[in-house]
């Protein structure tokens, strides 16, 4: 973060020496555990046996289960309990018309979601080694003004590449890096402050600056800008990361004292509910504020640079390492 406070601010600093899309190691897929069958065999557990348990767990019922896999339900039955037995533990509670997950049923049902989507990247990223640029590019996306211009470069990229598609999510900076840590995502959009220890990175060059968003009925409406003791007595939603409080109360003096927190929250549209509501007056960039609500910028100025991360070590897909290219090459063109 930047803030006008100082006189050389607080921004990371994330020089334009990140290394290109190629690295050193593959991705460390988790292994499947093993188990001895009844003949003494080592085997493991089967990619498509865990897409059984998941179709399952969904349903909470082994027949429909079975008709959504177009398979017997005695033959989805064997599949389960060989599971279980493989496993050394029991994954569901059996009722007489549905069945529901225990701790240990929950726990594998969120592993296997990793598992099956990462098997399914796998797949399509093997196959994207060969013939014209194509695919999907993930890029998991926090909510900031840098969103303009990456929806700007994706339209040029796809104008080169059309059989490049993109998924993009919406996330926190600390979810966008359990994805990149997992393997399910190639790409985040994230704001400062940033750890970049851990990934190479672009910057945006583009700044979100800070400011109170607020009823248009509130007395702080009729100020051009907000300042740390205009808060004074307030009560105030805050961002969910615990590093972007830290840098807004630092910019309040260093403390919370003169001011009540009402609530943490992650995504603007529940922030601008929050606020509507009359829960208090929130932290934010300011994106998209609609005709109900009033957005005042902070004074001393207090701005997040934005920056496109990936994993540093992890070889990127050919389609995302090509959009990471062009993205270095001409993303500062696309900026301007």
């Amino acid at each position: 973060m930047r803030s006008g406070r100082s006189g050389e601010g607080r921004r990371v600093d994330m020089d334009m020496n990140a290394s290109s899309s190629g690295v050193e190691n593959a991705p460390d897929f988790p292994e499947l555990p093993s188990y001895a069958d009844g003949r003494g065999v080592r085997s493991s557990v089967d990619l498509r046996v865990l897409r059984y348990f998941l179709a399952v767990a969904d349903e909470g019922n082994i027949t429909w289960a079975a008709e959504l896999l177009q398979i017997s339900q005695p033959t989805l039955s064997r599949q389960l309990k060989g599971l279980e037995d493989a496993l050394g533990v029991t994954l569901f509670h059996r009722g007489p018309h549905q069945i529901s997950l225990i701790p240990e049923g929950r726990l594998l049902r969120e592993r296997a979601q990793e598992l099956v989507q990462l098997a399914g990247r796998m797949e399509r990223e093997v196959r994207e080694l060969h013939g014209s640029l194509s695919g999907t590019i993930a890029i998991s996306c926090a909510e900031t003004h840098s969103m303009d211009w990456l929806a700007r470069c994706i339209a040029a990229f796809r104008q080169r590449y059309p059989e490049v598609e993109f998924e993009m999510r919406t996330c926190t900076a600390d979810v966008t890096g359990d994805r990149l840590e997992q393997g399910l995502t190639d790409l985040g959009l994230v704001t400062e402050p940033l750890d970049v220890s851990k990934y190479d990175y672009l910057r945006t060059h583009i700044d979100d600056r800070w400011g109170i968003l607020m009823r248009p009925d509130d007395p702080l409406s009729t100020l051009n800008e907000v300042r740390p003791e205009d808060l004074a007595g307030r009560a105030l939603i805050l961002p969910f990361r615990e590093e972007v409080r830290g840098e807004l109360v630092s910019w309040m003096g260093g403390s919370l004292r003169a001011v009540s927190t009402a609530g943490l929250c992650d995504l603007s549209i529940n922030v601008m509910a929050m606020v509507r509501g009359g829960v208090g007056l929130a932290m934010s960039f300011g994106l998209g504020v609609p005709d109900d609500l009033c957005f005042k910028p902070l004074s001393p100025v207090l701005e997040s640079g934005g920056a496109v991360i990936w994993k540093r070590g992890r070889t990127l897909t050919p389609a995302a390492a090509a959009f990471v290219e062009f993205l270095r090459t001409e993303g500062q063109r696309i900026a301007r």
